[in-house]
């Protein structure tokens, strides 16, 4: 999405009022649970170690943090999660890839599908839009960081590219699996970021504009609302001037 950086830190001043209410950690302790499946050691699983650092900066509580990746480890009881996507259109033609964990997926694609027709959207098959993205890992600095200190201490780090956003600010991007290793090397090397997450970046965009963006905005948050739906990625490029007022 163009305004990448912008947008992501619009999401993730969302995601920090949800925490304050509760409601984000039900998505992590899942996201958390399904990683540890992969090994209940964060050192020698990047998945987990993502989803403990996204815990800990939504202020999870580190027992909370250990139940959850002690469950999906198989080592205590609790409800079992599957991960599904669901890929469709929105409006105007944008791409959407929907990321759940669930444990009923005919209740959770019933409840996507709704809402993609409820806003003029359809579902589509599975290949029909994921073939557009590439998982990657995003980290968002602010404007005014040194941009050639942080081009050095980032690809020192492995970062896979460095690009200026619309605002002044500046996108890392890495290989997902090294995004938890790329943040703390910048955070020894001096830098703050405002956003660090695993995210699917598209190969192409769709141009939108303010009446289409809303729509689509509509429909990213009333799927993020939805218990079972982890994240949601499209290929919308949405000018930084719509997002501020749409943020607002």
């Amino acid at each position: 999405m163009a305004g990448h950086s912008k947008w992501a830190n619009i999401r993730h001043k969302k995601a920090a009022v949800d925490a304050k209410r509760g409601k984000i950690f039900t998505k992590i302790i899942r996201e958390l649970a399904v990683a540890a499946k992969g090994g209940a050691n964060p050192d020698d699983n990047p998945r987990l170690r993502a989803a403990v650092d996204k815990a800990l900066a939504a202020n999870m509580k580190k027992d909370t943090i250990e139940k959850a990746i002690a469950r999906g480890a198989g080592n205590a009881a609790g409800e079992s999660y599957e991960e599904c996507t669901y890929e469709g259109y929105a409006a105007g033609g944008v791409a959407v890839l929907v990321d759940c964990m669930t444990d009923n997926r005919n209740r959770t694609v019933a409840a996507v599908r709704h809402l993609f027709s409820k806003r003029g959207g359809n579902l589509g098959t599975d290949g029909s839009v994921a073939y557009l993205f590439t998982r990657r890992g995003q980290i968002c600095l602010p404007a005014g960081v040194d941009e050639d200190a942080l081009v050095d201490a980032a690809l020192a780090a492995g970062a896979e590219d460095i690009e200026p956003a619309e605002d002044g600010s500046l996108e890392v991007f890495t290989a997902w699996e090294d995004l938890s290793a790329v943040k703390q090397a910048l955070l020894t090397a001096g830098f703050e970021p405002e956003s660090a997450a695993v995210t699917m970046v598209a190969s192409t965009e769709v141009p939108l504009d303010r009446p289409a963006a809303e729509s689509l905005l509509g429909l990213v948050e009333q799927l993020e609302d939805l218990d079972d739906v982890q994240q949601v990625h499209t290929n919308a490029a949405i000018p930084l001037d719509i997002l501020e007022q749409l943020a607002d």
